[in-house]
């Protein structure tokens, strides 16, 4: 069978998987849509959650992305991951004992306002559509190698899938269907690391492939991606830092509190029948999460070395990578190189003439490499390689069976497609049952109420799918903005109106828009209002970075402290909470059958 078929086949039978699940497990009330009735059992809400966390973002360009910036990626690593642990251990049980599933109906009734509901509202719509741009850049982007489609219609079909499943199925559907793609997306994670890991270093299991000697030699397969890339004018791939070493310390904490404020997945812990059993989902999230997480380090060690392999082919004999014959000509190029050019995110340019591509860093601050490249002749990098598509073209550059590659493309559009859902989920429930039914029309029937989410849940579909035509960058960095967003806006309010028995509306209230007006601020400066190329404003703000240095990805932490500070000062110059609501947060906070408790009520 010949690879696009074989793509074509397994694709089509995940989907088919999808929308056989969410036929059996249609919503029928407002609680099924909703928290899937309440009954899911904690391992496989455990499971949901790892694919409602593992992203397009996650599957597809985290790797890519630590390929890229080798030592410095791993803050994506601490950041996501440690951001889980804070979520399941700060927040997810309290949330669960409070018993509102979703995040504004908490932020409401903690803070005694519809006006605290609104304003949670509108930072869950900002933070979730700018995170389903991140989806739907990569479904465009797994659509277009491997189905042979424009990236625009990749995002149309990927639309029309998650309509079928997600509107139709609510979170009853949304839950059982993510079982199954959390399946599908770590077997095509780690069946093509464990290929490789066996084939560069002899190990098994990718994660100790990683620290382990290359076949056939006595050197440690890190030290010999140092030395190519080094060679090459890259940075050192084991020391390099994301910018500053503050900007790292900052990137990291504000995808580690942007996660423990992320509506979509704090959610599913409401869809599991007991706080107990909430404890539980989150610790197995945690396990099926780290298979993912510990394997991709390796990933991109592994695919970087291989992609250098692939167009210098003194890297595995041996040798100048400099020396004319090392370079491989371009009408010999891998099949692999060619399909990739067609979607675009793989370029080629012969800069000097010569039929070979030269793949180097030809900004290098590295005067030998610089010299080297130099005396042989060569005019500038001649490879431009998207880091979104590292994964994808993973096994392909490894040049694994064509039932792997198949098994990729399946599990990077369930990867994008599960987290999709789950934030349609969140801003469909944010729209229906904390606007409509929460405030604008408290009457509003059961069946009113469904038909409203299911109608949120369409044009948060048709939205999402116009900004992921019309991307701020690629997915995991404007995944990091939507992180952002939430760190600065939802996560203080959801920490104070947890941990904080005195902390008022008023103070909620001004520090959610102080934090998430500061950083969209400084974001849109960067990347444009509402990310619309063209109106970026930063002669305004003092050029790119000027706080410190610290990048607009990095931002959403100082937002998260502005809020914090502007919430403590109202706080102290406005009432009280009532007696009963300072009642009601002391008694969430202890467990149930304490005597405090009992004392306190």
């Amino acid at each position: 069978m010949d690879l696009q078929t074989t793509i074509y086949l397994m694709v089509g039978l995940s989907f088919a998987l999808y929308i056989g699940i969410a036929i059996w497990a249609r919503a029928g009330s407002t609680s099924e849509f909703y928290s899937a009735g309440g009954a899911v059992h904690p391992v496989l809400n455990g499971m949901a959650t790892g694919a409602d966390w593992m992203s397009a973002a996650s599957f597809i360009s985290m790797a890519g992305l630590i390929a890229n910036m080798g030592y410095g990626g791993g803050l994506f690593l601490m950041g996501w991951t440690g951001g889980y642990v804070l979520l399941a251990m700060l927040l997810a049980p309290y949330l669960r004992k409070f018993g509102k599933f979703t995040v504004p109906q908490f932020i409401g009734d903690r803070f005694y306002s519809k006006g605290a509901a609104v304003i949670a509202v509108a930072c869950l719509l900002t933070a979730s559509l700018t995170y389903i741009i991140g989806q739907m850049t990569g479904v465009g982007v797994a659509f277009s190698r491997f189905l042979g489609v424009t990236s625009e219609t990749g995002i149309y079909v990927g639309m029309g899938i998650v309509f079928l499943y997600a509107v139709f199925g609510g979170m009853k559907g949304i839950t059982y269907t993510q079982v199954a793609q959390y399946v599908v997306l770590i077997l095509a994670y780690t069946v093509p690391a464990i290929f490789i890991s066996l084939h560069l270093t002899g190990n098994f299991l990718p994660q100790i492939g990683l620290g382990g000697t290359m076949t056939g030699t006595d050197m440690s397969l890190l030290a010999k991606l140092d030395s190519v890339v080094t060679d090459l004018g890259f940075g050192k791939y084991t020391t390099t830092t994301a910018g500053s070493t503050l900007n790292m310390f900052v990137y990291t904490m504000s995808l580690m509190i942007g996660t423990a404020g992320l509506p979509h997945v704090i959610m599913r812990f409401f869809t599991v029948p007991t706080v107990k059993d909430a404890r539980s989902s989150a610790g197995w999230a945690l396990v099926f999460i780290a298979i993912l997480y510990t394997t991709a380090p390796a990933v991109a060690a592994m695919a970087k070395l291989n992609l250098h392999a692939t167009v210098n082919t003194a890297v595995v004999k041996g040798g100048d990578l400099y020396a004319p014959e090392a370079s491989i000509l371009a009408e010999t190029r891998p099949d692999w190189m060619k399909r990739w050019e067609k979607t675009g995110l793989l370029k080629f340019a012969d800069k000097n003439g010569d039929g070979r591509i030269q793949y180097y860093n030809d900004k290098s601050k590295n005067p030998e490499a610089v010299a080297k490249a130099a005396a042989a002749g060569w005019k500038g990098n001649e490879l431009t390689v998207n880091a979104d598509i590292i994964v994808l073209a993973n096994p392909e550059i490894a040049l694994l069976p064509n039932w792997v590659i198949g098994l990729v493309a399946a599990g990077g559009l369930a990867a994008a497609l599960s987290t999709a859902a789950g934030l349609l989920m969140a801003i469909s429930s944010a729209v229906s049952h904390d606007l409509i039914k929460g405030i604008f029309v408290p009457e509003i029937s059961e069946k009113g109420e469904l038909l409203a989410g299911k109608i949120a849940m369409a044009g948060a579909i048709v939205v999402a799918g116009y900004l992921g035509l019309n991307p701020p960058g690629f997915a995991a960095g404007t995944v990091a903005l939507a992180f952002g967003i939430a760190a600065s806006s939802l996560f203080p309010a959801i920490m104070m109106g947890i941990f904080s028995k005195k902390m008022n509306k008023e103070g909620a209230m001004a520090g959610m828009l102080a934090g998430l007006f500061i950083t969209l601020f400084y974001v849109f400066a960067h990347k444009g209002l509402f990310f619309i190329k063209g109106t970026e404003y930063l002669g305004l703000i003092g050029g790119p970075n000027p706080f410190f240095g610290i990048t607009p990805e990095a931002f959403g932490a100082i937002g998260a402290l502005v809020n914090f500070a502007v919430a403590f000062l109202v706080d102290k110059v406005t009432p009280e909470p009532p007696e009963h609501i300072q009642h009601m947060v002391e008694a969430v906070r202890i467990p149930r059958g304490s005597k405090v408790v009992d004392g306190a009520h």
